[in-house]
């Protein structure tokens, strides 16, 4: 189970074409860290989570990816709700998203 929620972690940090072997590996959650955060960005999170693990993680079934938009601190978190094959038990897994840097936040907050 912790490999799997790591490996999670490891496929949406990964910017598409960062490996070397495999610049089709990864997600494309890079593409909206300057995005506004309106509904458009948090369909395009949740897709691009669900078409990265779709393709990367063959260990699981996606159950459900929500996402719950936080602007005080400019970020989304990201439930990853999903089956391992070989378990009928439903696992679930929060991922930070942040849609601008920290560092911007905290000369805002200043």
């Amino acid at each position: 189970d912790a490999n799997i929620a790591e490996c999670i972690r490891m496929i949406l940090r990964t910017d598409l074409g960062e490996r070397l072997y495999r610049p089709d590996f990864g997600s494309r959650l890079s593409e909206l860290v300057f995005a506004p955060l309106n509904t458009q960005t948090l369909l395009l999170l949740r897709l691009y989570v669900e078409e990265a693990l779709e393709k990367w993680e063959p260990r699981i079934d996606l159950v459900a990816v929500t996402t719950e938009p936080d602007p005080q601190r400019g970020r989304v978190d990201i439930v990853i709700r999903y089956t391992p094959k070989d378990s009928p038990d439903v696992r679930s897994l929060v991922y930070p998203f942040y849609l601008m840097p920290t560092s911007d936040l905290i000369l805002e907050e200043a």
